[in-house]
């Protein structure tokens, strides 16, 4: 049965800086494992904590590095 939400219950954003921080821990600094809990692939994974910065773990920038450094660097160079 769903859990219904009560009328004063916060809305929480999940791609919000802090909550994706706090989730990436969570997931024990896993991208691919965060990914399945977001239910998104890996790439975009990356993208979002790219996009607020959020450091990768030694693993992940050994598998990913060369992609989250391009998407940082695109964002600074461009924006959000």
């Amino acid at each position: 049965m769903p859990r219904q939400k009560c009328e004063n219950e916060p809305v929480v954003d999940p791609t919000d800086r802090r909550v994706l921080e706090r989730n990436y821990d969570y997931a024990q600094k896993n991208v691919r494992l965060l990914s399945m809990w977001y239910e998104c692939e890996p790439k975009r994974m990356l993208e979002l904590l790219a996009e607020y910065d959020i450091e990768l773990s030694r693993n992940d920038k050994r598998q990913f590095g060369p992609y989250y450094q391009s998407v940082q660097q695109w964002a600074n160079t461009y924006g959000e």
